[in-house]
């Protein structure tokens, strides 16, 4: 499992406490992510979804908003871990021109999965084909939760040493590149 923020990481522990039967890992990161206040539902830009939809290991962490009211998405953004932030900002860029970007974080796609279809459409509706998924590892997992008219911001080389901003940067791991590629997806889906 990797949390995205300190809230999540209290839900992963909880959830691999009630799984105890089962292997688990928490992945964590040394990057200094943002805390995302919680508010009791995401109506604005400024507001985040509950925290409680990790335990479902993915949910809508911050809906798409088009003048300060949820609206459908043109665009979801799934991220994993620290890369979640970056889908965060994205989603802001995307806001500065009218883009409705709907943030998923996706902390563990196997407890994701066990969760009934009609959960799993809430989260990425399957009308949504404009989608991207973002992580700093391989992209071979994100293909069956993005699509045809997807793209993936992800690392499928390894080996490179230097600190985590500048191989994001070097590698196009960045809210620049998620936004980017949100855009391609969308002219894609259409």
């Amino acid at each position: 499992m990797r949390p995205a923020d300190a809230n999540e990481v209290g839900i992963a522990w909880r959830e691999v406490m009630k799984r105890a039967d089962r292997p688990a890992g928490l992945a964590l990161t040394r990057q200094g992510v943002p805390t995302y206040e919680r508010g009791s539902g995401p109506t604005t830009a400024e507001a985040f979804g509950s925290v409680e939809g990790a335990a479902r290991g993915a949910y809508v962490l911050a809906e798409a908003v088009k003048d300060g009211q949820a609206v459908s998405p043109d665009v979801v953004l799934i991220g994993t871990g620290s890369e979640v932030s970056l889908a965060v900002e994205a989603r802001e860029a995307l806001a500065q021109k009218g883009i409705a970007a709907r943030v998923v974080s996706a902390p563990c796609l196997e407890w994701f999965e066990e969760q009934d279809a009609e959960y799993r459409q809430s989260v990425i509706p399957s009308e949504v084909r404009a989608r991207v998924a973002v992580e700093a590892a391989s992209p071979m997992s994100w293909h069956r939760y993005v699509g045809d008219a997807s793209r993936t911001v992800t690392l499928d080389h390894f080996g490179a040493s230097a600190d985590y901003k500048t191989l994001y940067k070097e590698f196009g791991i960045t809210a620049e590149a998620v936004a980017q590629a949100a855009e391609e997806s969308i002219h894609a889906a259409a």
